[in-house]
C-alpha cells in the first residue's frame, strides 16, 4: 500500500513539474518593447516562437510562465519592430555596383577620373564600367562630355552611369570600337526611347540616355559567380545591420534568375526575396510555365515594366516640355503598344505590372491603363513605382484604378537642388507628393532605390518625416507640406510593403501565426529633427537569427 500510495505522489510530481514548464516553444524574448504594428497600437513585453513562427506575444509574466523555451533573450528595454521591407531595391545592380568602379558621392570631374585610375590599376580589364556620379554635385546644371575621359583612356574602353541608372558617360574608344552610334540609328524602332547627345558640331559628346545604352551593357563583361556571390553576401550582412528583412528586387534579368533560385537553395540568401521580372520572352516564358513562384525565401509574381526615363537625364516623360528644355518633353521607353501587350501577359498569368512611372504624362497612361484591369479584378495590387510627378489633376485616379503606389522618399530631398528648374513650380505642386498621395490610395509601399539612393532606412524615415536630407538640407524641409507621420512611413516599410506584395498573411506585423521576422534595434525608432544613425541589435527571420552585433 505504501509502494502504491508513493507512486502515485511521484506520479503527481511528475505532472506538476510537468505543467509548471509550460508549452515548449524554441525561443522566447522577454523585457523587451515590442511594437506588434497589428492595428491595436499595443507594445508588449514578450514573445514566443516555435518553427519560425510567432506562437504569442503579451505581457512579460504571462508568456514566461505559459511558455518553457529552448532559448530564452532579455532584449533589456529595446524596441523590437517586424523586419523592414524595402520595396524598391537593385541588389543585383548593386553587387555589380561593388564589383566595378563606385562613382558615388563624386564631388567633381576630376575626383571621377581619379577613382576609375585607382581602379584600372588595380584590376586588370580591357572594359571599365563604373556607376553612381552625378554632376549637380560638381555645381554642374548640364551633363559632362568625355574629352577628359578621353585623354586619360585613349585606349580602353569605359562606360560610366550616372547615378539614376539612365544615361551613361563612354569615351570615344568604346564609341568606336563598339560601333554602337552606328547600331543603335540603323535600328531606331528597337532603341526608341534613348539617344545620343551631339555638341553644336553634331560630334557626340559621350552621353548616351535610356534605351540607347542597352548595346554598351550588352558589351560589359560579366562578373564571375563566385564575385557575385561574394558580394550579395556583403549586401545581405548591410541590409540586416539595418533591420531590413527582405527587398522587393526591382527587374530581375534572366541571367540572374538562376542566381537567385541558386543561392536561396544553398542557404546562401536570407533574405526574403519579391522578385519583379524584367519583361524579356525568356522571363515570360518562365511566367507562363511556373505562374505564381514560390521558392523558400524567393516569391516571384510580378514583371518590372520600365515606361520611361528620369528627370535628372531628362528622360521622365512629361504632359508639357521641361521648363529648362523646352524642345524636350521626355520620352516613354517602351511603345504603348508593347506595354498593353506586357499587361495582358500579366492578367493571363496572375502577375502583377510594376510600372516604372516617373513623369506625370507616363503616370497618366499607366493609371487608365490600370483602370481596365481594376474592372475584372480589383485587388489586383498592379504598382505605380516611384509616383514622382503626378498631375495634381490626376491624384484621384490612383484609387480608382487601384495603383498601389510604390514611393522613395530620399528621392525628394536628393532631387531637390535641381528639379525645380526642370519642371517648373506648377508641376512641383504634385512632385513628390507622398502626403497627397497618402491621402488619396490610403497606403503606400516604401523603398529606396539603392544603389541608385540612399539604402540606409532611417535616412528614408528622416527623408519621409522632415524633408530633409542627413545633412538637414534644405533648410525648412523641402515641400514640407507633403511630409508624412512616422507611424505611417514604418508602416510603409512593414506591413504596407508586404501587402505590395501579396504577403500580409506571412509579414509585416508581429502576431500569432506570422513568420518570426523581427528585429531588435539598437536605439528607439523616432524622427529627429536631426538626424541620427540606428542599427539593428539582432535580426530574426522565420525565427532563425541571422544576425548580432556580437
Amino acid at each position: 500500500m505504501k509502494f502504491i500510495l508513493g507512486l502515485l505522489i511521484l506520479s503527481c510530481i511528475t505532472l506538476t513539474s510537468s505543467c509548471m514548464k509550460g508549452e515548449s516553444v524554441d525561443l522566447v524574448i522577454h523585457n523587451a518593447r515590442i511594437h506588434t504594428l497589428n492595428g491595436l497600437d499595443k507594445i508588449e513585453d514578450a514573445i514566443a516562437i516555435r518553427d519560425g513562427q510567432i506562437v504569442e506575444v503579451g505581457p512579460e509574466r504571462q508568456i514566461l510562465n505559459k511558455y518553457s523555451a529552448n532559448e530564452y533573450i532579455d532584449a533589456e528595454q529595446k524596441h523590437i519592430y517586424p523586419g523592414f521591407t524595402d520595396a524598391h531595391g537593385h541588389l543585383m545592380a548593386y553587387a555589380r555596383q561593388k564589383l566595378s568602379v563606385n562613382l558615388v558621392g563624386c564631388r567633381s570631374y576630376d575626383e571621377l577620373i581619379v577613382r576609375v585610375q585607382k581602379y584600372k590599376a588595380k584590376n586588370k580589364a580591357d572594359f571599365i564600367l563604373g556607376s553612381g556620379w552625378d554632376q549637380t554635385l560638381w555645381d554642374e546644371e548640364e551633363f559632362p562630355t568625355n574629352t577628359q575621359l578621353n585623354e586619360e583612356f585613349p585606349n580602353i574602353s569605359v562606360a560610366l552611369v550616372r547615378v539614376d541608372g539612365h544615361s551613361m558617360l563612354v569615351n570615344d574608344h568604346l564609341l568606336k570600337s563598339s560601333n554602337v552610334i552606328q547600331l543603335v540609328e540603323s535600328s531606331p524602332e528597337e532603341y526608341d526611347g534613348g539617344y545620343f547627345i551631339y555638341s553644336d558640331d553634331s560630334i557626340p559628346t559621350g552621353m548616351i540616355i535610356d534605351n540607347a545604352m542597352n548595346p554598351i551593357f550588352e558589351l560589359a563583361p560579366e562578373f564571375s559567380k563566385k564575385k557575385l556571390t561574394n558580394a550579395i553576401k556583403e549586401i545581405q550582412n548591410e541590409l540586416f545591420s539595418y533591420g531590413i528583412t527582405g527587398v522587393h528586387e526591382a527587374g530581375i534579368e534572366n541571367k540572374d534568375l538562376g542566381l537567385f533560385q541558386s543561392w536561396v537553395t544553398k542557404d546562401i540568401l536570407d533574405l526574403n526575396i519579391y522578385g519583379m521580372l524584367k519583361p524579356s520572352e525568356e522571363n515570360i516564358a518562365f511566367a507562363r510555365k511556373e505562374g505564381i513562384y514560390e521558392n523558400e525565401n524567393l516569391s516571384i509574381r510580378s514583371f518590372k515594366v520600365f515606361a520611361d526615363g528620369a528627370l535628372g537625364s531628362r528622360g521622365a516623360f512629361l504632359k508639357a516640355p521641361y521648363s529648362d528644355q523646352p524642345n524636350k518633353s521626355g520620352h516613354l521607353t517602351l511603345p504603348f503598344e508593347e506595354i498593353d501587350r506586357i499587361a495582358k501577359i500579366c492578367e493571363e498569368v496572375g502577375y502583377q505590372m510594376n510600372t516604372h512611372s516617373i513623369g506625370d504624362s507616363t503616370n497618366r497612361l499607366m493609371l487608365d491603363l490600370y483602370k481596365r484591369v481594376f474592372k475584372t479584378n480589383p485587388d489586383h495590387r498592379w504598382r505605380i513605382e516611384h509616383a514622382q510627378v503626378i498631375d495634381i489633376e490626376d491624384l484621384g485616379a490612383l484609387a480608382a484604378a487601384g495603383a498601389f503606389p510604390s514611393i522613395q522618399p530620399t528621392h525628394a530631398v536628393t532631387d531637390h537642388p535641381w528639379v525645380l528648374k526642370r519642371i517648373g513650380p506648377e508641376r512641383m505642386k504634385g512632385a513628390y507628393a507622398y502626403q497627397a498621395i497618402l491621402e488619396e490610395f490610403g497606403i503606400v509601399a516604401i523603398g529606396s532605390d539603392f544603389p541608385f539612393d540612399q539604402l540606409d532606412p532611417f535616412k528614408t524615415i528622416h527623408a519621409a518625416t522632415n524633408r530633409l536630407d542627413w545633412e538637414g538640407r534644405p533648410s525648412g524641409g523641402f515641400l514640407p507640406e507633403q511630409k508624412i507621420s512616422l507611424d505611417d512611413c514604418i508602416k510603409g516599410m512593414t506591413l504596407w510593403a508586404s501587402m505590395a506584395a501579396f504577403q500580409e498573411n506571412q509579414l509585416g506585423t508581429i502576431e500569432e501565426g506570422k513568420d518570426a521576422t523581427i528585429v531588435i534595434f539598437e536605439n528607439p525608432i523616432a524622427s529627429y529633427s536631426k538626424f541620427k544613425n540606428n542599427f539593428a541589435n539582432t535580426v530574426f527571420i522565420k525565427g532563425k537569427k541571422v544576425y548580432s552585433v556580437e
